[in-house]
């Protein structure tokens, strides 16, 4: 029933959307020349699969050929994108497809896999999702265990009536712009195991 639900849910989100997503497409045109990117994203049991993103930020790097910090490298654009969680909306292809659900664990680098705990793998037991437990929960403000925790409760107690919760929660969250940056950070730190 969930999939059939992500399937008919995503593809309402995708026609709804269409106009903003058009004209994001076309600012983002204009700012980097290439407005999406695919990335490499560990799904249901770690399968890799490329997850499509709106680009926030440009590919400006620094004289040894390493990129800019997150902070140098977002956009006036990219940092309106990504405040109303616009550059999630092309995720819908990948719900879609069947690579990811609508709530679920946010999908993380392939490179934390080795990273995890055991308890903190299981997070790898669902498909992950464009929004999840741990997002309405604090998203980039809290500790990466405390994230983790919250993905792998949500593993253990999914239900619909808390992908429904953590829907309505999503959109307040959406609308305040809670959580969208760790203290100190344009995004977030990156994950460097326990």
């Amino acid at each position: 029933m969930k999939r059939v639900l992500d399937f008919l849910f995503s593809l309402v989100i995708l026609i709804v959307f269409s106009p903003i997503m058009i004209l994001i497409f076309i600012l983002l045109t204009i700012n980097f020349g290439k407005p999406i990117f695919l990335q490499k994203r560990p799904g249901k049991n770690g399968k890799i699969f490329y997850i499509v993103k709106f680009k926030t930020m440009n590919d400006k790097k620094d004289e040894n050929g390493e990129l800019y910090p997150d902070d140098v490298r977002l956009t006036t654009v990219g940092k309106i994108v990504r405040k109303t969680s616009l550059d999630e909306l092309p995720q819908m292809l990948n719900v879609i497809k069947g690579d990811m659900s609508i709530v679920g664990p946010r999908p993380l680098l392939p490179e934390y896999l080795s990273l995890y705990s055991a308890e903190q793998s299981r997070r790898h037991e669902v498909k992950p999702g464009i929004t999840g437990w741990a997002q309405v929960n604090g998203r980039n403000a809290i500790s990466w265990k405390e994230k983790l925790e919250l993905d792998v409760w949500y593993v253990d107690n999914q239900s619909f009536w808390l992908d429904l919760k953590i829907l309505f929660l999503t959109i307040r969250k959406v609308f305040k712009s809670e959580g969208i940056s760790a203290k100190g950070e344009a995004t977030t730190t990156k994950f460097k195991g326990n």
